[in-house]
């Protein structure tokens, strides 16, 4: 370990020796040019950012947009009012959910793909709680719909370093997902 670190630091000073007498002055030009734009357009040096990074934030707020968040509805009127489950998971819904083991693949190294997936979507709970009070809602009861989920689908696995191959698998994965919301038991209509 300390021979590493004698390693390291010899390298680093012979870094920094040599790259400032080299002549190369790249780094000090890119850095000045950055700094002169920052400052005309009043912002921070160009950063760049990876796709892979630009795609995580993206899922992240889609996925809390979309499927993190307890919707409140109004109260439903009439004696044949619906109180049913309507909406079913969607098919992205479903595929988010999955377990996620077809990431973490380098191209031409190591790839997971699903092929020809086929989702069979069953309701399993269908159940309407009596009105109680709760906070930063009000007065409200709250309607389970919890959904069965089961996906099938061909998984690819190849590999074309250091030695190629291809395997195919015909996998089953089920999932379990709860669409649940409130209803609102009394009071103004909200907008």
């Amino acid at each position: 370990m300390i021979k590493l670190f004698k390693q390291a630091c010899l390298l680093a000073v012979l870094v920094v020796c040599t790259v400032p007498n080299s002549g190369c002055r790249m780094w000090y030009w890119w850095a000045k040019d950055a700094w002169i734009l920052s400052s005309f357009w009043g912002t921070t040096p160009l950063i760049p950012v990876t796709p892979y990074m630009s795609q995580m934030v993206e899922d992240v707020y889609w996925e809390e947009e979309r499927y993190d968040n307890v919707p409140i509805l109004d109260p439903v009127e009439g004696e044949n009012a619906p109180l049913f489950c309507i909406d079913p998971p969607s098919a992205d819904e479903v595929m988010r959910t999955l377990p996620d083991n077809t990431s973490g693949g380098f191209t031409f190294a190591a790839e997971t793909n699903r092929n020809n997936v086929r989702m069979v979507v069953e309701p399993i709970v269908d159940r309407l709680d009596e009105c109680r009070f709760i906070p930063l809602v009000g007065p409200a009861r709250l309607h389970h719909c919890h959904y069965k989920c089961t996906v099938y689908f061909k998984e690819t696995k190849r590999s074309y370093w250091p030695v190629p191959f291809t395997h195919d698998d015909q996998r089953e994965e089920v999932v379990y997902i709860d669409n649940d919301h409130l209803i609102r038991c009394a009071g103004p209509a909200t907008e």
